[in-house]
């Protein structure tokens, strides 16, 4: 099999690629950076897919960040995601890619869905603010892999992976995402001798976290599915699948974990003065777990994982 690895240098993608390079049966992975294949020129992409022409495609492509980043350039988020979904799907049904797994996000899903959310939750309620823009782009990529495989018989799967987090995280003090974020505030505040860390909005929040290596595991789960077990675990009109661990802790639980692992030990307190987000975001994996998958890297051995690799990789984590 050869595969296309869209979005092979993010952290998703080097998860993936790690994955890749450690199992049998693919013959060539074909991965491009930013420079050699831009994914938002329709043009470019539709060239590249009728050169190369994979037997499988996985998307794990796409511009994120986190509250901060996605309320100051909205813009930005809607038109790279839609640009990179539509030029990337819509040029592997045209080459006739045998598979395509599609990575969304658990911001499909309305700010006051039901608790766990279920793949049925689409759709029952308005996004939640902070992420909206983003979050109809993701959602457009579930409905073109649909609509395709409903009008040309296509194999298109999406994943819906809950808040990710491992090696190779973007750690930017204002454009990371909770985990990463924290992770990086209290290890400078322990190497200043800080005696308090301030965090985000009320600590109540409650989210649930998956290492990516588990998320990369997932995905070519779900690559391999045969196509009979997919189809009669989904819906045609509701074919995503739900990717997390089933747990959740709150954002004050997460920050304490974060401060024994850092070795913090001054105060935590809150600005109630910062927004929130989503009150709770906890996935109903039921869908994933029937089909014979479920995660297996526990929220404090991942975040020992990360804070390692953080260290040792500070003058790319820093940036």
């Amino acid at each position: 099999m050869r595969l296309f690895l869209a979005g092979h240098r993010g952290m998703v993608g080097q998860a993936i690629l790690r994955r890749l390079h450690a199992r049998d049966g693919v013959a060539e992975i074909l991965t491009r950076g930013r420079n050699e294949l831009d994914l938002t020129n329709q043009a470019q992409v539709a060239a590249f897919m009728r050169a190369e022409r994979p037997d499988a495609v996985i998307l794990a492509a796409a511009k994120v960040g986190g509250i901060l980043a996605n309320a100051n350039r909205p813009a930005d988020f809607i038109r790279e995601n839609l640009a990179i979904h539509a030029n990337v799907i819509g040029a592997a049904a045209d080459a006739g890619v045998g598979r395509l797994i599609n990575i969304a996000s658990s911001a499909i899903y309305p700010r006051d869905a039901p608790q766990p959310m279920p793949e049925a939750a689409l759709f029952t309620g308005p996004f939640d603010p902070t992420h909206e823009p983003y979050a109809l782009a993701k959602l457009a990529g579930i409905k073109l892999c649909e609509s395709l495989n409903r009008q040309y018989g296509t194999d298109f799967r999406s994943i819906v992976p809950t808040n990710l987090y491992g090696p190779g995280d973007n750690f930017h003090p204002r454009n990371s995402h909770v985990l990463p974020a924290l992770i990086r505030r209290f290890h400078e505040a322990a190497e200043a001798g800080a005696d308090q860390v301030i965090i985000w909005g009320s600590g109540t929040p409650k989210r649930e976290f998956l290492h990516v290596d588990d998320m990369a595991e997932a995905a070519l789960f779900v690559l391999d599915l045969d196509r009979a077990i997919h189809e009669a675990n989904t819906e045609p009109m509701l074919s995503h699948i739900n990717v997390g661990t089933g747990t959740d802790v709150s954002i004050m639980e997460l920050a304490q974990l974060v401060a024994e692992v850092t070795g913090f030990e001054g105060r935590i307190t809150t600005d109630p003065s910062k927004p929130d987000g989503t009150p709770r975001k906890l996935m109903d994996v039921s869908r994933l777990t029937r089909m014979g998958w479920s995660a297996r890297i526990d929220l404090r051995e991942g975040i020992e994982a990360a804070y390692r690799w953080f260290v040792e990789n500070r003058d790319i984590a820093r940036l």
